[in-house]
């Protein structure tokens, strides 16, 4: 099989970037998740922390609450207000969000941003967001390719049949010793 790439001309079929984007790729939706991980969940609250349009904040909300993203629920302490909180489908991006930062920083401002990301554990700032391989190797462009879900069930089925042999011959060697 020659070198698999994905097919660009048909994004829309089978490919959730363009879906993904559709939800939350426009600045004021990045912007609200942002102040949403930072403890902001009263609309009055999102207006004046990131200094949006009454129009456009209602708007993205409502489209991150469509989406699963937030959800829309009465305050505990005051029922005639609303708060917005993330679910656990926007709790996910986070990742998305400080690897975004980390390129900014790395690429348009060059500094970087204050207050610094840590580990609340240490205390001690995070490690740059990479891709992983699956014995944790940091991965490079250079080291990634496109496979077919074909090739990847058949290799998974391959290393199954591998182990299950390997378990009978260790079972098979455990009844020898036993019997001897």
């Amino acid at each position: 099989m020659g070198k698999l790439k994905e097919n660009l001309a048909e994004l829309g079929n089978g490919c959730s970037l363009p879906v993904s984007l559709e939800v939350i790729g426009e600045r004021w939706c990045f912007m609200i998740l942002r102040a949403s991980f930072n403890g902001i969940f009263h609309f009055e609250d999102f207006l004046s922390e990131i200094g949006i349009a009454r129009n456009i904040l209602a708007n993205r909300l409502t489209r991150l609450v469509e989406a699963g993203i937030m959800t829309r629920r009465p305050c505990d302490h005051d029922k005639r207000k609303v708060e917005y909180r993330l679910t656990e489908k926007g709790s996910d991006l986070l990742v998305s969000i400080v690897a975004i930062r980390q390129w900014g920083e790395k690429w348009e401002t060059g500094v970087p941003s204050n207050p610094v990301l840590a580990d609340a554990q240490d205390r001690k700032p995070i490690g740059q967001i990479s891709l992983r391989a699956h014995d944790d190797r940091v991965l490079g462009m250079q080291d990634l390719c496109w496979i077919d879900e074909s090739e990847l069930r058949e290799h998974d089925a391959r290393a199954s049949d591998d182990r299950d042999q390997m378990n009978v011959r260790h079972l098979k060697e455990i009844g020898e010793t036993s019997a001897a």
